[in-house]
């Protein structure tokens, strides 16, 4: 598997790993109205390639195929972070966030910070991560449960 940076032109491929990844990793966490909301069917093309020139990710790529992204902001804040639908437990989370691990201290970030689904707690805390605050957030007039989780990279040094 390579990880590089994400090129214009992914962002459909990104786009799918988004929506298969809550609809099919997080299934088990909300309800089909949940994750209707969070990745309906139809996603304005044109904000969805301003957010991801903007967050500028890392895509994991399995031959050709876009298996994972995640983003990491010089603040330190991972504002995506998905695993392609029926990829789980692959190993491909792992790859990605080790790399952003080693990406936070190449560029001497001391702190991480995400806002984490309930499906992928579990995953973040297994790297560190501590829940700060549960939140309810409104998306699309529905609301989901997350959590802001932070990681203090001083400690351990990873």
């Amino acid at each position: 598997m390579k990880i590089r940076r994400y090129k214009p032109g992914e962002e459909i491929q990104l786009m799918e790993v988004f929506i298969s990844s809550v609809r099919e990793n997080a299934a088990n966490y909300y309800s089909q109205e949940q994750l209707k909301a969070w990745a309906p069917n139809s996603i304005d093309h044109e904000e969805w390639e301003n957010k991801m020139n903007r967050i500028n990710p890392f895509v994991i790529l399995d031959n050709d195929i876009i298996v994972g992204y995640a983003d990491l902001q010089l603040s330190g804040y991972i504002d995506h972070f998905f695993v392609r639908g029926g990829y789980s437990g692959r190993g491909i989370g792992k790859q990605l966030m080790n790399f952003l691990l080693q990406k936070a201290n190449e560029n001497e970030i001391t702190e991480l910070s995400s806002d984490v689904s309930l499906a992928a707690q579990p995953f973040f805390k297994k790297f560190g991560f501590k829940t700060i605050l549960r939140k309810k957030v409104e998306i699309r007039g529905v609301v989901l449960e997350n959590a802001s989780m932070k990681k203090n990279m001083l400690i351990n040094g990873n």
